[in-house]
């Protein structure tokens, strides 16, 4: 039998078209995960908010992307990859264009919730519909286009928000209605794309409209071989798999493996420094153009070793690549924690000087000449002389004022960070899930892993504007480097080599008889 993507000449134009466009999907999930970062100052002035109702306003994104993942898949076996993709791209903009214009915090969350969806639903979709669409010699760079547009995404936003940031009035809103713009031009350009003839062939029997797209992708010898290969397979599907199943005890240590690298890719903090960065390097001492400028050198290496992680992961393989970012992970969270640490507290006439509210200036001039080790000694002895409100104000807006730290330590403790995740338990985790779950099972325990994924990244960044607060960096931090460690020694107990296996070989491996 000859294989589809050998028997002529393939058009790759059309369908690397066709993929880009679907892959804005994923431009459009990673710009609106990071955006929110900065934002932040913004809103919780605005919206007057504590830390926790911060936490939820950043992370409660991730509930919608829950309720994506869940949806998404039967929506799409029911109505079709393409119509899931346009109402994903609808819920985008107007997710990007309510938020902007949100004038109270419940109808805020409830914007921040439908775009979350939308990313819920890109996340899933967007790589489907590219895998079905592509040539198997094309499909696996082509699907990596939509994790590359994840993270430009990222870094578009860090920009977008740096160029921003001194817009007269309410910035925020600008910041976070500029998505509205890539959405409706993915709205629009997604009516240009054809359905998925995989998709036409397997759910609605239409194989003359799946044929007219395979003809334009490959010609009429490639749209005859692939049809046949989607009717033999339709002839020889097996039973599908349910949710009790991946709780068998033969599948225990693939779910295991999953479970536990979906935990630490998360617990380890980088959606905490994706969505805070500006005001992480605020905390270190930097102004408000300095640290977003900083976050978009992050978001900048957040790309380039992405690059190199897609370069190396079928050299180097996935274990080398996970044991070797997490141990550069835990060495720069330790760097972070101990900056931080070694950071003291002065008060002086320069630093008095800069307390906008008088109130405030008044109660604290008495502190002039002292200087402080640590956070904590500084809150408890400042907390008794201001007023609640005032004190809040201080942690937040005026303790950058008199902060002395190693900025530049700082800096380059979460470049390395970051660079050792994306080398890492970034782009290696999803690789790993495509390849340890038996067909039988893929689909329901790559969804239950997912929404996992999912959960504790909400409780990380619900978290963690109270942990900078009640805890201080430094801690902070030292629970994040902890954490990071436990993940190397998970992966050097439980996680296998895969790389150069085919998907039986790592099935006999795993699956317990």
């Amino acid at each position: 039998m000859q294989k589809a993507d050998t028997v002529v000449k393939m058009n790759n134009t059309y369908t690397i078209l066709i993929s880009l466009i679907v892959a804005l999907g994923g431009f459009l999930l990673g710009f609106d995960s990071a955006v929110i970062s900065g934002a932040v100052k913004g809103i919780t002035v605005y919206f007057e908010m504590t830390e926790l109702m911060l936490g939820f306003a950043v992370g409660c994104v991730v509930f919608g992307a829950m309720a994506g993942n869940i949806v998404a898949g039967p929506m799409a076996d029911k109505f079709g990859r393409k119509k899931v993709l346009i109402v994903v791209a609808a819920l985008f903009t107007i997710s990007a264009t309510w938020s902007a214009m949100a004038t109270g915090y419940t109808e805020f969350i409830i914007a921040r919730i439908i775009g979350g969806i939308g990313i819920g639903g890109a996340i899933l979709i967007a790589p489907i519909y590219i895998a079905e669409i592509a040539p198997p010699k094309l499909r696996g760079s082509l699907v990596s286009f939509n994790q590359l547009n994840i993270v430009i995404g990222i870094s578009v936003a860090y920009f977008s928000n740096y160029f921003l940031v001194n817009l007269e009035g309410e910035s925020w809103r600008w910041m976070l209605g500029v998505e509205a713009i890539p959405a409706l031009i993915y709205f629009l350009a997604l009516w240009t794309v054809p359905r998925s003839p995989r998709w036409l062939i397997l759910k609605l029997n239409k194989v003359e409209l799946a044929q007219k797209t395979l003809q334009k992708i490959g010609g009429d010898a490639y749209a005859e071989v692939t049809i046949a290969e989607i009717q033999r397979g339709i002839d020889k599907k097996e039973e599908k798999g349910k949710l009790s199943d991946i709780f068998k005890s033969k599948y225990a240590t693939i779910m295991i493996i999953a479970l536990g690298i979906a935990f630490f890719q998360q617990i380890t903090g980088i959606n905490a420094v994706f969505y805070y960065a500006p005001t992480i390097f605020e905390q270190a001492g930097g102004s408000t153009d300095s640290s977003f400028l900083q976050a978009i050198v992050v978001g900048l290496t957040n790309l380039v070793f992405t690059l190199v992680a897609i370069w190396l992961i079928d050299r180097l393989g996935r274990k080398p690549l996970l044991l070797i970012g997490t141990t550069f992970m835990t060495i720069a969270l330790l760097m972070a924690a101990m900056a931080f640490n070694n950071a003291t507290y002065d008060f002086n006439e320069t630093t008095l000087s800069k307390i906008g509210d008088p109130e405030i200036k008044n109660a604290l001039i008495d502190l002039e000449g002292k200087s402080f080790d640590s956070q904590a000694a500084l809150f408890a002895e400042i907390e008794p002389k201001l007023k609640q409100e005032q004190f809040l104000d201080f942690k937040r807006n005026q303790i950058t004022n008199f902060i002395q730290i190693n900025a530049t330590l700082v800096l380059i403790a979460i470049l390395l960070y970051v660079a050792s995740f994306a080398i890492s338990l970034g782009p290696v985790m999803w690789t790993l899930l495509s390849e340890i779950f038996p067909n039988k099972i893929k689909g329901i325990a790559i969804s239950v892993v997912g929404f996992f994924n999912s959960l504790v990244s909400f409780s990380v960044t619900q978290v963690f504007p109270w942990e900078l607060s009640s805890l201080g960096p430094t801690a902070t931090f030292g629970i994040y480097a902890l954490l990071s460690f436990c993940a190397i020694l998970f992966v050097y107990k439980f996680v296998i080599e895969t790389k150069g296996k085919t998907l039986e070989e790592v099935e006999e491996l795993l699956i317990r008889k």
